[in-house]
């Protein structure tokens, strides 16, 4: 899958996407046919035990990209960029946009989207480096705008439909609306010709991405807007207390977990 192949596919056959962050996932996810793999900087708060996303550095995004893009045969592989790796310094955020494809073998970039990514978005596409826009909720900006809906009133939802006119005419091949009313994620889906994948946007969107520990049920908490669709959490705690009360009634290692050499009967004797 190529980054083409998803712009394409406006207005037909919903599009899947899910975040992963380490091979074995991965792997899991591309063999269920998910069309996008997100390697969302959300690892901050779900894998290295940040409480937000904002600490998350470029170096460990291309760690967990890579990882992940390893195990991928066939979804587009699309790395988050953390913050501040780009918005200062253009030259520095082409860098560290062209490190996750020529080092972490991502296929394209994520960008938390405002007026400031327009002429990077056009920047890095001219370079080669296809870019997933990403409108609504933005989570990088939390310490400015908090965690809340956004597009809910008739100025901010005029912002993001301008917006996402605006990353399409630079060359961005998708666009990400998280948590915005569902009518004003039709309006924007109606509006630009590139795929828009929501999260907590409605059914009218282009395609639809959850974070994958609330899909299967991994994580304590589920968002008002995702749904889990198994009970990980439940099973991984099972299968812990399991072996915990294995190992202290002594039933494990049983004899079929242990082998033994005659060769060094001789050592003891």
């Amino acid at each position: 899958m190529r980054a083409k192949d998803i712009r394409g596919k406006a207005g037909a056959q919903p599009l899947t996407m899910l975040t992963a962050y380490d091979a074995p996932t991965a792997e899991l996810v591309d063999a269920a046919g998910v069309d996008m793999v997100l390697v969302g900087d959300s690892v901050g708060n779900l894998r290295l035990g940040y409480e937000s996303t904002l600490p998350v550095t470029v170096e460990e995004m291309a760690s967990h990209t890579a990882a992940v893009a390893r195990a991928t045969d066939d979804a587009l592989v699309i790395a988050d960029m953390p913050f501040l790796s780009y918005g200062a310094d253009d030259g520095d955020a082409v860098e560290h946009c062209g490190r996750m494809l020529k080092e972490a073998d991502a296929d394209a970039v994520k960008l938390e989207s405002g007026p400031h990514t327009v002429e990077l978005t056009d920047r890095l596409t001219d370079l080669g480096i296809p870019v997933q826009a990403h409108l609504g909720l933005t989570p990088q900006r939390e310490n400015e705008t908090g965690l809340f809906r956004q597009g809910t009133d008739a100025d901010s939802a005029r912002r993001t439909i301008d917006l996402a006119e605006r990353h399409e005419n630079a060359g961005a091949f998708s666009v990400v609306l998280e948590h915005v009313p569902a009518n004003l994620g039709e309006t924007v889906t109606d509006a630009v010709d590139i795929p828009t994948i929501g999260i907590g946007a409605g059914p009218h969107c282009d395609g639809q991405v959850l974070v994958v520990d609330e899909v299967v049920g991994l994580a304590e908490d589920t968002a008002p807007f995702s749904r889990s669709f198994g009970d990980v959490r439940g099973e991984m705690a099972d299968a812990i207390e399991g072996y915990v009360g294995a190992v202290e009634r002594g039933e494990f290692p049983a004899d079929e977990h242990r082998h033994y050499e005659d060769e060094l009967d001789d050592i003891y004797q």
